[in-house]
């Protein structure tokens, strides 16, 4: 496992289900075999809530089902736990998937702990809408125009994860 820059993410891009910009202030992860790259995760900080987030897991297609992914997660998020993230900070990770084995093994890890599930995709309209009516207090401009941001509007079912670690 290496800790790496935002340049590996070209290698596991096609093999991702969303098409997504990079997420900001993340810290990349990559998983090789003999050299050969396997696995990538990317952590971000949710300081607001005191945790991280994991986003952007890929396994290459001729590694999948070998399990080489969820230990590489584990290991990652076992790294966040520990103290040895961005700031130090000893928090705990959030991870959110659609992928039914992986919900299926997050499910019945003891390391991990089912947060939530949404079976339908968000309305990226109202969250936009949202968006910008929030931004108003914070010297945002709200023009009542609804732009091409927001999130959600995959209607795509939605397990969130907690990592509890090695407790």
């Amino acid at each position: 496992m290496w800790k790496v820059n935002g340049s590996y993410w070209k290698f596991f891009k096609d093999h991702y289900y969303l098409d997504l910009k990079h997420p900001p202030c993340a810290e990349y992860f990559v998983g090789t075999v003999d050299g050969e790259l396997v696995c990538h995760v990317a952590v971000c900080p949710l300081f607001t809530a005191n945790a991280y987030r994991a986003t952007r897991l890929v396994v290459m297609p001729e590694w999948q089902g070998a399990g080489v992914g969820t230990a590489f997660l584990n290991e990652i998020m076992q790294y966040h736990l520990d103290g040895n993230g961005r700031c130090n900070k000893k928090f705990h990770t959030f991870f959110h998937t659609s992928h039914p084995q992986l919900c299926g093994y997050l499910r019945n890890s003891k390391k991990w702990k089912q947060t939530g599930a949404r079976f339908y995709g968000d309305n990226k309209a109202r969250s936009n809408k949202s968006i910008l009516y929030k931004s108003k207090g914070f010297g945002g401009i709200r023009t009542g125009k609804i732009h091409a941001g927001g999130y959600g509007g995959h209607f795509r079912a939605i397990q969130s994860f907690k990592y509890l670690g090695n407790e």
